[in-house]
Parts: C-alpha cells; sequence; structure tokens
C-alpha cells in the first residue's frame, strides 16, 4: 500500500483529497501547515507528499527545498493556484517532482501521484551514466563534463539522467514531458524549452560544444555534432 502524506491549510480541498486517495487504495495522513508536515515526515516514512505551496508559518517551497537539503527522495506533488511558467520552474527547482495547479481534476491527481511513485521505483536502474564527456552519477549527484563539475537542480538532474539513458536517440517533447514531469504541460508552455536552455548553459559553461541539439518540429536529442 502506498503511504500519502497530504498537506494543506484548506480543510475542504483536505478532505476531498484523503477521500479521493482513500477510496483509490492509498495509505492517507494529513497536515496542515508546513511545520505539522516537517513533524510527520521525521516521525513516518511516505512514500509520497502531497504539498500545498501557500501556507502559513512554512510553505511549500520551504518546505521542499529543507527537504532537499537534507537529502530527503520522497517524491512530492505540489499544489498551487500559481500558474505561469517562472512559478512553475520555482516549485521545481525548489525540490519538487511535479507540479498541479487549482483547481484539479481528483482523476488528474490520482494519475500524477501513480507515475510519481512508479518513476521513485525505477530511479535506481542505473547508477551512472555517461556520454561524450558527459557523465552523471545517480548516488552521489554529481554531474561532470570532462574534468569541469558543476551542480543541477533536481529536475534539471531528472532531465539529464533522462537524455543520458538515450544518446543519440531522437526524443519528442511529449516523451521528455511524460517520462520527467509525468505529463504533458501543453502546447503553449514553454518550460521544456526553459529547463533545456538552464541545462545547456551549465553543460557549456567551460566553452565545451553543444551535445543538447534541437530537433525542429519534434523535441531534443543528446549527439555530438
Amino acid at each position: 500500500m502506498t503511504n500519502v502524506l497530504i498537506v494543506d491549510d484548506d480543510p475542504k480541498l483536505l478532505a476531498m483529497v484523503r477521500r479521493t486517495l482513500s477510496y483509490e487504495g492509498f495509505a492517507v495522513d494529513t497536515a496542515i501547515n508546513g511545520k505539522d508536515a516537517l513533524d510527520k515526515l521525521a516521525a513516518q516514512s511516505f512514500d509520497v507528499l502531497v504539498l500545498d505551496w501557500l501556507m502559513p508559518e512554512i510553505n511549500g517551497i520551504d518546505v521542499a527545498e529543507y527537504l532537499r537539503d537534507i537529502d530527503n527522495p520522497i517524491p512530492i506533488l505540489m499544489l498551487t493556484a500559481r500558474d505561469t511558467v517562472q512559478d512553475r520552474v520555482k516549485g521545481l527547482d525548489s525540490g519538487a517532482d511535479d507540479y498541479l495547479v487549482k483547481p484539479f481534476a481528483p482523476a488528474e491527481l490520482l494519475a500524477r501521484l501513480r507515475a510519481l511513485v512508479r518513476r521513485a521505483h525505477l530511479g535506481g536502474a542505473a547508477d551512472s551514466l555517461a556520454y561524450a564527456g558527459l557523465s552523471l552519477n545517480s548516488l552521489t549527484r554529481e554531474v561532470r563534463r570532462d574534468d569541469r563539475l558543476f551542480e543541477l537542480t533536481p529536475k534539471e538532474f531528472d532531465l539529464l539522467k533522462f537524455m543520458l539513458r538515450h544518446p543519440r536517440q531522437v526524443l519528442t517533447r511529449r516523451q521528455i514531458l511524460e517520462e520527467v514531469w509525468g505529463y504533458d504541460f501543453g502546447g503553449e508552455d514553454n518550460i521544456l524549452e526553459v529547463y533545456i536552455g538552464y541545462l545547456r548553459k551549465k553543460t557549456e559553461a567551460g566553452g565545451e560544444p553543444r551535445l543538447i541539439q534541437t530537433v525542429r518540429g519534434i523535441g531534443y536529442v543528446l549527439r555530438e555534432e
């Protein structure tokens, strides 16, 4: 059984999500703010965290960043009314693995939670990946371009890991979004392009040639020019 902690200061939403997940067979616990959530996470093990962004005392961003800093690998689905690309980037960079905008359909919440749990179980399939001098280690979280060590945010790391698992293979936008984010953000949303730009800047910071190539009208490919 999957253990879920739901954190939200809205009693009605909290009750609705709890009923929905319990009906689908999840073991559900709840917290009404960030402090309550951190206390429960310290005392008990959970498989996935559903976390509201805007809360009193300690907000969802602070909770996600704290869990990331102490290297707690629990998958996080962040709930929020904020829906701009910049907000999504901020939420994902804080340590969240997925992002759901309020109001949302219960079926979409369930689908995303199942995808998060599934990806978490598959996450350790390859500890070390490398291509053309670019290397990544899932255990140490180290990323290198030849001898140059650099840091990635959690979502940048996941994106590069997926591409390193498929070097020289053309990956469609849909494939990347479904694997790394768990769903397709939509045709007008350019969050994938934003993160590709971040990765290019970091992987080419030492003047190295570009490895992440754009395949116009399709997606991206990791290959030498």
